[in-house]
Parts: C-alpha cells; sequence; structure tokens
C-alpha cells in the first residue's frame, strides 16, 4: 500500500499538471525519437534505438510514480489547521543559535522549495519543529550537531 501524502491545492495541481505533460508531450517525444531510430536500419546495432528505449523506460517508471502520487495525495484544507503548534502548511519563523530569524513554510517533499522558503516535512529541521508552540525551543539535529532554535511565530 502507498503512503498518503498531503498536498496544498496549487502543489497537488501542478503535480497532475506535470503527469499530463509527461502522458501527452513526453510519450510522443519519446515515440517520435523510436520512429526516427528504427527508421536508421539494423536495430541490433543502433544506438540511438538503444538510447531511446532507455529513455522511454525512464518516462514509463515516471509517470507510474508520479500516477501513484497523485492517486494518494490529499489536498489539506487549510481552515482546519491548528495555528497554536507547528504542522504541514505551517509558516514558521525560527531565531537560531546565532540570533538570525528566518521563516520557513513546511509542505511536502514535491513541494519542497528552499528559493521559497519552503521545506519538506521530512526534513530535519521540520521534523524537530513539528508539534512545537510559540516561545518552544526545537531541538534539530544537524551535520553540525545539535542546533537549537526558538519559534517566535506559528501562521498560515
Amino acid at each position: 500500500m502507498s503512503k498518503t501524502t498531503f498536498y496544498t491545492h496549487e502543489g497537488l495541481q501542478r503535480l497532475s499538471e506535470e503527469l499530463n505533460d509527461l502522458k501527452t508531450k513526453g510519450r510522443a517525444d519519446i515515440a517520435k525519437q523510436i520512429a526516427e531510430a528504427t527508421d536508421k536500419g539494423d536495430l541490433s546495432e543502433n544506438a540511438e534505438y538503444d538510447a531511446a528505449k532507455d529513455a522511454q523506460g525512464h518516462l514509463e517508471a515516471k509517470i507510474a510514480e508520479l500516477s501513484n502520487l497523485v492517486a494518494n495525495a490529499r489536498v489539506i484544507d487549510e481552515s482546519k489547521l491548528d495555528t497554536s503548534k507547528v504542522g504541514i502548511l505551517s509558516i514558521v519563523k525560527i531565531k537560531a543559535p546565532t540570533g538570525a530569524e528566518m521563516s520557513y513554510t513546511l509542505v511536502s517533499a514535491k513541494e519542497a522549495n528552499v528559493r521559497e522558503n519552503k521545506i519538506s516535512i521530512d526534513s530535519p529541521i521540520a521534523q524537530g519543529l513539528m508539534g512545537k508552540k510559540v516561545g518552544d525551543i526545537a531541538e534539530v539535529k544537524t551535520p553540525r550537531g545539535i542546533m537549537k532554535f526558538e519559534i517566535l511565530n506559528i501562521s498560515l
């Protein structure tokens, strides 16, 4: 049985669009590459044909993976989220031991994007923050050792 994953409405929509693109444009492109390679003659010694078939295998594996993710995905109802403690979709403002303040949004692994300050709920920092309340100190195991972050604010 596959693991249920939680997404924002936008995140699930992007995932579905990517899947649709792979099923339509991706498959059409691979079929074209295979047809072009087939036209070049002997398939037993045709590197282009072998590469196209490998690409087709990778594409189909990616389609299967995304299909499974979409089938087991659940959209999070933001109106039912509790902002008194850190959870998925929480925007958490934390203070590092250095005094630096940072804000992160906790999202599913597929929606994570460091440039947008969106971190995966599976990351060590997010795991250390989960369930904490404003004023709590979260201890996070990092490659540098245990770091303590103070929770300054939680919002959506």
